[in-house]
């Protein structure tokens, strides 16, 4: 079921993007400041109507699904991590039932286990460090079990081992056939764990294949302006600026 971006261009953001994304894979979307990572995620994800072009989901245009069937399909994180309850985490991590229609406890505790928040499961969101209740809203995504997982910065707030926890767990999802696409600014993080990477300059698409190519110093300098080269072997790399 692949999820393709068809000359994606929105008004000051983006500039005829096209991308398509499959299950089953990593795909990181690296970019500067300001490059349209995050609009190219939320157009992805049908919260953001591009100018022109498209958005196609198995084939199909995104916009024309219902809207609760899309959330089945495509569970978004954003950037951002504001909770509007002071609910406690178990709680907010069953919301992402609601497109389900039905609670389904083991989908919501598994959720839980995998991003170790079972010991802070009756906690009250606000009592949560950030990092925390960042792993609690990607828990309430994770409890919907949908076909792609699309994250903004997922890993911003995390702490090392909270982080590898994560993308180990993202990798059991896309082994199982889920598409998973994350924004990732650290581009060490992106070559060591992604499949695939899409780089954004200036909302055009500037590269895209694999890690080592997309993410080469030939394009590190050309759109980060910084020279770099990468130490390491592949699953291991540090890049050095």
């Amino acid at each position: 079921m692949t999820l393709a971006a068809r000359e994606i261009t929105l008004k000051g953001r983006l500039s005829g993007v096209s991308a398509t994304l499959e299950p089953g894979r990593i795909t990181a979307i690296c970019g500067p400041n300001g490059a349209g990572k995050s609009s190219l995620l939320q157009c992805l994800a049908g919260l953001l109507t591009p100018a022109s072009g498209s958005v196609m989901l198995e084939g199909e245009p995104l916009a024309a699904m219902p809207p609760r069937e899309r959330v089945k399909a495509i569970g978004y994180l954003p950037q951002s991590g504001e909770v509007a309850w002071d609910v406690a985490v178990r709680s907010l991590a069953a919301l992402g039932r609601l497109p389900h229609r039905d609670a389904r406890a083991e989908s919501v505790e598994a959720a839980l286990a995998a991003l170790d928040l079972l010991h802070l499961a009756e906690r009250p969101v606000s009592r949560l460090s950030g990092g925390e209740r960042a792993r609690a809203l990607l828990a309430r995504v994770m409890a919907g079990e949908p076909r792609w997982i699309l994250a903004d910065e997922p890993l911003a707030a995390l702490d090392l081992a909270h982080q590898l926890h994560l993308l180990g767990h993202l990798r059991q999802e896309a082994d199982k056939g889920t598409g998973v696409v994350l924004v990732l600014h650290d581009l060490a993080l992106a070559m060591n764990h992604a499949d695939r990477v899409l780089v954004l300059d200036q909302g055009r698409l500037a590269a895209e294949g694999a890690p080592d190519g997309a993410l080469s110093p030939e394009v590190i300098a050309q759109v980060w302006g910084v020279p770099a080269r990468w130490l390491g072997g592949p699953g291991a790399r540090a890049l050095v600026v």
